[in-house]
């Protein structure tokens, strides 16, 4: 009790990131709540010092809502997603719980001032973007870490969604190329064209998009509020600058389930391979055979590798990694991994490595897959197997702020990893988010030329956007299989699950 008290009665001297109001009078009116109700509350205070509400908090500010009597996981949406007849997508409602509601229909501008996350606020006109009627959109790994309530993002806000293959209905007057009834892919970055980092070709750290930091995406949380595409219709800003334009729209729906994975995970996977270096001739281990594991170990195959080892702990996973010839480890066996890539290789190292499984790593060892969590693990793993002078790529997502986190060092993203052994092999490691359109005209020519099967690679499995709660559960479950959604069932392959 007297901890979270403690907790509490930090307001005031912060500000709170759900009401964004002065603290010293939000505890003023608190004060009779105080005396009888702070065991409700469940709240973490930020490096920043503003207090971060945690999933299922029932202070006061968290009950209101938008409206009174309300929680934040139940109340009203807010301006970026006002409900609308002609619209509808996937919102994050609390944790491990996802609606398909009535959102607002898109619209040549952003406005999310009233987001409950402070650092995303930003209202803007975007003449230089794009209304697309959504073909396809997928669930990703990185939706789950918002869903599980592993971020700072309370619920009934958030439009989910960054996997966006869509057909353009509306350009605005600045656009000069793409035009209405193209079929593209829009990258997961949005980027302006036009800052430092984008004319470099860093488009994942774009400066202008993001009024808290570089880099911004859709439907996700501190990335600069932009609307989710789990949703029948998404604008896309600066759309001459980000979409990818299908050169043949028939071709194009023919091999949809394929061309959809270029908004994110192929290219990420990719992305992971070229930066552990990984070419012709090369040993490779991939951590994880969630999707984007096996887009990088299909991504591996498609650069060269003579060896992919895919490591994970779902049997079925790992199943759908032997599927297109790749070795397979189950890091739940009794062993050391240097033992077992020794087992398949006749080495303990590896050229590459790549980290696809990110801060919820769990420990290697832990026959019901239900092992403690070591944010660290897949990070020292790599760094234990890579070769002297190999190189470690890291597609896996790292957070700033994890409120679920197993220890307060881990709550604000400092883990334990192993530098003096990555530094004694002199390995190289590279972070950050996957720059989509570095790779995804050369991968959509790859998927039309028949130079790779990514779709049955990552299980691609079609669903309508009904079913997006179970595609959800399933995949947190871990199905092996990687969800789209059909909105509108424009490509004649949604099943039911």
């Amino acid at each position: 009790f007297l901890s979270e008290l403690a907790i509490i009665v930090m307001l005031s001297s912060s500000s709170c990131r759900s009401c964004n109001s002065v603290a010293s009078t939000v505890a003023t009116a608190f004060k009779p709540w105080l005396a009888s109700c702070a065991p409700a509350a469940r709240t973490i205070t930020g490096k920043s010092g503003r207090l971060i509400h945690l999933p299922n908090c029932m202070c006061p500010v968290c009950l209101s809502g938008t409206t009174p009597g309300k929680r934040i996981s139940e109340r009203d949406l807010s301006v970026a997603a006002k409900p609308s007849p002609e619209n509808r997508g996937v919102v994050f409602m609390g944790p491990n719980e996802v609606e398909v509601k009535p959102i607002g229909f898109p619209k040549l501008e952003l406005d999310s001032t009233d987001s409950p996350v402070v650092s995303e606020r930003q209202k803007r006109k975007c003449q230089h973007g794009a209304i697309m009627k959504v073909v396809t959109t997928n669930i990703c790994g990185s939706d789950q870490h918002m869903v599980r309530g592993r971020t700072s993002l309370p619920g009934g806000y958030m439009v989910l969604g960054h996997e966006i293959t869509g057909e353009v209905i509306e350009t605005g007057s600045d656009v000069e190329f793409i035009k209405k009834g193209d079929l593209c892919s829009v990258p997961f970055n949005i980027a302006c064209g036009r800052c430092p980092a984008c004319k470099r070709g860093d488009t994942g750290v774009c400066l202008f998009v993001n009024p808290a930091r570089a880099g911004a995406a859709y439907g996700y949380v501190d990335m600069g509020g932009w609307v989710g595409g789990q949703a029948e219709y998404v604008m896309v800003p600066y759309a001459d600058f980000n979409l990818l334009k299908f050169p043949d729209k028939a071709q194009a729906m023919e091999k949809i389930a394929d061309l959809t994975l270029l908004s994110d995970i192929f290219p990420t996977g990719f992305h992971g391979a070229v930066t552990a270096g990984v070419g012709p001739g090369s040993m490779v281990y991939v951590a994880g055979a969630g999707p984007v594991g096996l887009a990088c170990a299909a991504s591996c195959n498609l650069l060269g590798a003579a060896c992919v080892i895919v490591g994970d702990m779902i049997p079925e996973r790992l199943e759908q990694a032997k599927s297109f010839g790749c070795e397979t480890i189950d890091v739940r066996a009794e062993g050391t991994l240097e033992d077992k890539i020794h087992a398949i290789t006749g080495s303990p190292t590896v050229d590459a490595a790549v980290d696809c499984v990110g801060f919820e790593a769990r420990a290697a060892v832990g026959g019901d897959g239900q092992s403690p969590e070591q944010p660290a693990q897949v990070l020292n793993d790599c760094m234990g197997i890579v070769r002297e002078g190999g190189q470690i790529g890291i597609p896996g997502l790292y957070v700033t702020e994890d409120p679920g986190a197993v220890d307060d060092a881990a709550k604000y993203g400092n883990l334990s990893m192993r530098m003096g052994l990555g530094w004694s092999k002199s390995a190289s490691m590279h972070t950050g988010q996957c720059p989509v359109m570095k790779y995804h005209r050369p991968l959509m020519q790859a998927i039309l030329y028949d130079k790779v099967q990514i779709a049955k690679a990552v299980n691609a499995t079609v669903i309508s956007l009904d079913d997006a709660a179970k595609g959800y559960k399933d995949f947190d479950k871990g199905a092996a299989a990687k969800f789209v959604l059909d909105p509108h069932g424009m490509t004649g392959l949604a099943q039911t699950i």
